[in-house]
């Protein structure tokens, strides 16, 4: 790829990506502070993955996505394999045993990886049904692709990321041509049998294939409070996110000056609530910007995904945005109580090496589809 080529880059995406990156170390470096005994250990090590990925992102521009579609395939069959393989060897955290550790490195988290590898190889089998999404048995391949990897992360247990394959699969059947009205009614059909499902757990204990610490988070989310110590169970979480996002007020406490941050009364606040320090320390005006920031940036993706050249990179890149939209969508709420605590991070701002590097190969797959959809006059 010659630089001309490269002075097409979709530069409104990469300046707001930019932002939101500096946004991110920007308030690590206020919530991870007084984690341990030196300030900035969480600060470099975000750092240090926010390199890598943007190596890895400048590196995948010079690959030809349109490739990978030859070996979809083989994709698949890696990323089932890595899901059996965390279930055999993987290392527990928090009740989830999603983490694998390898040689002398830092633990991953592959459930991250096969994000973007479900997106790729799921692509691929979209782009081969085209035109064949509309009755109601064929989408049935669609979900049994996608079902399985879904099955086996409920196994780790990790009922967040498993909610976000489901938001990836019914967004690129969508933009693969799907029936509109068909993919509604399995979708209300879907939350109509966890309904069910739920209600039977909960009055009669119907077995639920999640582990009790995360059906006390589902109990909670209606009222942190009535977990049956008084808020100081499972629901503390929660209260504390609100009571740091109420204290912050319009313009926040500053940075380094949150009383739930900085004395630690809100637990993990530099991965999953770390939203709540934004709220805390920058108040109203910097959650605000932060989300602008995230809307500009999945807008400039939406822009790309409708200029690609061919259907394989538009489902590539709105599997992406899909991905990302529910990871805000999901992390913001839990953090406001409008949607149950799962584990969340927030894209590109919570701690987390396995994250960062998904989501700067992410990137790195929509600044490809962005390049090779752009014509280059001499």
């Amino acid at each position: 790829m010659n630089i001309k080529r490269m002075m097409l880059i979709d530069r409104y995406f990469v300046g707001v990506l930019a932002l939101i990156l500096m946004f991110g170390l920007l308030i690590m470096t206020s919530a991870s502070s007084g984690m341990t005994s030196d300030p900035y250990y969480y600060l470099k090590k975000q750092a240090f993955f926010m390199g890598v990925g943007i190596i890895l992102a400048v590196l995948i521009l010079y690959f030809d996505y349109t490739l990978l579609q030859q070996y979809s395939l083989f994709i698949y069959g890696a990323t089932i394999l890595m899901l059996v393989l965390v279930l055999i060897f993987g290392i527990e955290v928090r009740g989830t045993t999603g983490w694998i550790s390898i040689g002398g490195l830092p633990p991953l988290q592959p459930a991250e990886f096969t994000k973007i590898l479900l997106i790729i190889g799921f692509a691929d089998f979209l782009g081969r049904r085209k035109g064949e999404l509309n009755s109601l048995g064929q989408p049935l391949p669609c979900f049994v692709y996608m079902g399985l990897p879904v099955l086996l992360i409920l196994m780790q247990p990790d009922l967040g990321t498993a909610l976000v394959y489901l938001v990836i699969t019914v967004v690129m059947m969508y933009m693969a041509g799907a029936n509109p009205r068909l993919l509604g009614g399995l979708i209300i059909g879907l939350l109509g049998f966890i309904a069910l499902w739920l209600f039977l757990h909960f009055q009669y204990g119907v077995w639920l294939p999640l582990e009790n610490y995360q059906i006390s988070r589902l109990a909670v989310f209606i009222d942190p409070y009535q977990d049956g110590k008084g808020g100081r169970g499972d629901g503390w979480n929660i209260i504390q996110s609100l009571i740091a996002i109420g204290a912050g007020g319009l313009t926040g406490s500053g940075l380094f000056n949150g009383t739930q941050v900085q004395l630690n009364f809100l637990p993990e606040h530099h991965t999953d609530f770390i939203f709540a320090v934004i709220g805390e320390e920058l108040g109203f005006l910097g959650a605000s910007l932060l989300l602008v920031l995230y809307a500009l940036l999945l807008f400039r993706a939406l822009i790309i995904s409708t200029k690609s050249r061919e259907l394989y990179g538009t489902l590539i890149v709105s599997g992406i945005i899909a991905m990302w939209l529910f990871h805000i969508f999901e992390n913001i709420g839990m953090c406001i109580g409008l949607m149950p605590v799962t584990g969340i991070p927030l894209p590109f701002v919570s701690y987390g090496g396995s994250n960062m590097l998904t989501n700067m190969i992410a990137v790195g797959l929509i600044l490809g589809v962005n390049l090779r959809g752009k014509k280059l006059v001499f």
